[in-house]
């Protein structure tokens, strides 16, 4: 008997198939933003943009499991009495992969295809788990975060914030009324939606000084990689805080306040004082900033090429530094010279935990610095 199936408005299977695959989707998106993120954080399209680009991160298609001979016409073992022994080896893991190694290949490639992503989605999951750290009370309370909480339940909203388990309980609850008890028979009464409020927290403020150095040693790269670091910075402070205030220094023997433009743009040369920027940065927030109403952060990036007798003179600023700041970062950047000699060997001797040195040899370094530097409480153990 031929059975004929027939689609119908109330055919709530279709609905939910819609859904699965494109929460499917954005987690395959969200899978190969993460594995790229140490690249994407750094793409040049996004540090000179003005914040409002799209990007392109590679996605694998998604294959259905089949069977496949193996085309290495490698020897393996199987059941049954074959020639092995106890201790041969019988096959190795492959170390190429399809279109790597010298010469052209000849084994199939695996597809994949690019999807765009805006610089908002790629900024969502670098910020996660960042926070500032070290937030203490403060007098001055005008640093706002927000945070979302499902507070409701409705029923009537947009199809991903479908609660299933009160949508499921409604189902149960609907069918046994009915003398027909059991999961069956999904109408659109039975929906439940979760809805949210927006909820601002009022925190101490904070100041963040960001401070660069801008001296002739700093190359193209050097520079590139310092206000990569900066870039994701105040995107991250602006996006997850309402009231920061943030401080740009440059210095290359003197240091001076500049605008947020100048910082990201102006180049300079000449030679290095590190100590100069240290002495500025203090002298502005005994002036404007009190410990009392602000938690205060402190952000220096440089190559490490200072002045040898001006090493001392930067140790003692930071110990002044370390009495007002709740914490300081420095990043410095290994360029193609690397001398052994830079400041951060200097540095090595300050023993304190509100002092933090990353190095950074390449363009992959600079989202693991955003980690150390804003890592949260809990997963700092706070």
């Amino acid at each position: 008997m031929e059975q004929n199936y027939i689609i119908t408005r109330e055919d709530w299977s279709l609905h939910r198939k819609g859904e699965v695959d494109q929460h499917r989707h954005k987690e395959k998106v969200r899978e190969a933003i993460k594995k790229n993120l140490a690249d994407i954080v750094t793409e040049e399209g996004i540090i000179l943009s003005d914040g409002r680009r799209t990007v392109k991160v590679p996605i694998r298609s998604l294959e259905q499991f089949r069977f496949q001979y193996d085309t290495r016409k490698q020897k393996h073992v199987g059941q049954g009495n074959g020639k092995t022994k106890v201790g041969d080896i019988i096959g190795t893991d492959p170390q190429q992969g399809p279109g790597k190694g010298p010469g052209a290949g000849e084994e199939p490639g695996a597809d994949y295809y690019e999807a765009e992503v805006t610089i908002d989605e790629v900024a969502q999951i670098v910020f996660e788990d960042l926070d500032l750290p070290n937030l203490e009370e403060k007098r001055n309370k005008k640093l706002a975060s927000e945070s979302v909480e499902f507070r409701d339940v409705r029923k009537y909203g947009i199809q991903s914030n479908i609660d299933r388990k009160k949508t499921i309980l409604e189902v149960l609850k609907r069918n046994a009324l009915k003398g027909n008890p059991g999961l069956h028979g999904i109408t659109p009464e039975d929906l439940r939606y979760k809805t949210w409020e927006v909820i601002p927290k009022f925190e101490s403020s904070a100041v963040v000084l960001a401070m660069m150095d801008t001296s002739g040693s700093m190359g193209p790269f050097e520079k590139y990689i310092a206000r990569s670091f900066f870039f994701w910075m105040v995107k991250f402070l602006r996006t997850k805080y309402e009231n920061v205030e943030i401080v740009f220094l440059a210095h290359h023997t003197e240091a001076k306040e500049v605008t947020e433009d100048e910082f990201f743009t102006k180049g300079e040369s000449g030679g290095t004082r590190c100590s100069s920027v240290y002495k500025l940065a203090l002298e502005i927030i005994e002036s404007r900033y009190s410990t009392d109403d602000y938690n205060i952060y402190a952000f220096h990036f440089s190559d490490g090429d200072n002045l040898n007798s001006d090493n001392e003179v930067c140790i003692r600023y930071i110990d002044q530094l370390l009495l007002k700041c709740n914490l300081i970062g420095y990043g410095e950047i290994e360029g193609p010279y690397y001398y052994t000699s830079t400041l951060n060997t200097q540095y090595k001797r300050i023993n304190h935990p509100r002092f933090i040195s990353v190095s950074i040899r390449d363009k992959s370094g600079v989202y693991p610095a955003l980690k150390t530097f804003f890592k949260n409480q809990d997963q700092r153990g706070g």
